[in-house]
């Protein structure tokens, strides 16, 4: 008989558990969920104002285009200069040496400007 008292007494003791420990437990993680979701609802509206302000911004932006006209010059080539320094130095040789001063000079110009031409596109392949 005392063994059938002790075990209805242990099952009347664990029959009669707190079970409001569930319930608050419950409770507390309904209000940790509450209040996550709140801030949530904070940041959407937060992030919202954000997009409007940046979208207003965007329409207060002013754009200045400037329209460059002038082109960059062009660079004279190795064989352009050459052209031009041979003729330069052929004429003056020309008009020097020959008896026939222009004839001289122009055979002159004409030759160092071949020569001159010559050697400028050599160099400029070099270069390359």
């Amino acid at each position: 008989m005392k063994t059938i008292y002790a075990i209805m007494l242990t099952f009347l003791v664990l029959s009669c558990k707190n079970t409001n420990d569930k319930a608050l437990v419950v409770d507390e993680k309904q209000e940790i969920i509450d209040s996550m979701n709140l801030q949530i609802e904070k940041q959407r509206i937060i992030d919202s104002m954000r997009i409007v302000e940046m979208n207003n911004a965007k329409k207060r932006e002013v754009v200045v285009v400037e329209k460059n006209t002038t082109q960059p010059r062009k660079k004279w080539s190795g064989a352009a200069k050459g052209a031009v320094i041979g003729a330069g130095v052929g004429a003056v040789t020309g008009a020097i040496v020959s008896d026939k001063k222009a004839e001289g000079a122009i055979i002159g110009g004409l030759a160092g400007a071949g020569v001159g031409a010559g050697t400028g596109a050599i160099i400029d392949d070099k270069k390359k």
